[in-house]
């Protein structure tokens, strides 16, 4: 009996030594793997928690950017992690997607394409499938919102010009930019894109609504339709 409180109470430490360091001197003192232990809750019959958080980052290059692409059958695969511990990791990348991609959306006048670059990457920078986003602007170029119009998978997703000028009418936008990733790592348009573009652009004339660019976000770099001269 004394044997098996012995085991307990030192898997136990292990396991919980990074929140005990979060009580101590804050969350921001704990490495990538204490934080990811603390997303797993626990660990498995042969590795702690904290072992376990220590091999997924290996899996992923010891790089969170590449955590963050990993999707829920990637981190099934790993020994030890069912749905509820991967559900948890991947939860918690997407709001620091999100938390980056609010950091003062609302006091950010936009300017230049690498404004929207910055606004949309943290978002749509890691995704393994595509996303089409609209950001809506008043008369100053300052955001009024921004809305996900829809989610594909890899190689494209379907646009519906009614439900972004919809959108934007609803929210009294005098501007509009639209914005989307290429998985692939490509960013030049391809020819659906070109005539989404012109489609959307001749459509938001007709109510009065300027289309300022469209953005399309790779990996670590960008195209603006806006910048090539491909909107007027």
């Amino acid at each position: 009996m004394s044997e098996y409180n012995s085991n307990a109470l030192k898997t136990w430490a292990v396991e919980e030594r990074p929140r005990e360091k979060v009580m101590a001197n804050g969350v921001q003192y704990l490495s990538d793997t204490e934080l990811l232990a603390i997303l797993l809750g626990s660990g498995t019959k042969n590795m702690t928690a904290v072992e376990l958080a220590r091999f997924i980052l290996k899996r992923a290059g010891n790089n969170l950017h590449e955590l963050g692409r990993q999707t829920l059958s990637d981190l099934l695969k790993v020994k030890g992690v069912g749905p509820a511990k991967a559900i948890s990791v991947l939860a918690a990348m997407e709001l620091g997607r999100r938390r980056a991609g609010m950091h003062h959306t609302e006091k950010i006048p936009v300017k230049s394409s690498e404004t929207v670059y910055n606004l949309f990457h943290p978002l749509l920078g890691d995704l393994d499938h595509e996303e089409f986003w609209l950001l809506m602007l008043n008369r100053a170029n300052r955001i009024l919102g921004r809305f996900k119009v829809s989610q594909g998978g890899l190689s494209g997703t379907v646009i519906d010009t009614r439900i972004i000028l919809k959108k934007a009418l609803d929210n009294l936008a005098s501007s509009i930019i639209v914005c989307h990733n290429h998985p692939s790592g490509n960013n030049k348009p391809s020819d659906a894109d070109v005539k989404i573009t012109e489609k959307l652009k001749k459509a938001a004339e007709m109510l009065e609504i300027k289309l300022l660019d469209h953005v399309i976000i790779a990996d670590k770099s960008y195209f603006s339709f806006a910048d090539e001269g491909l909107i007027n």
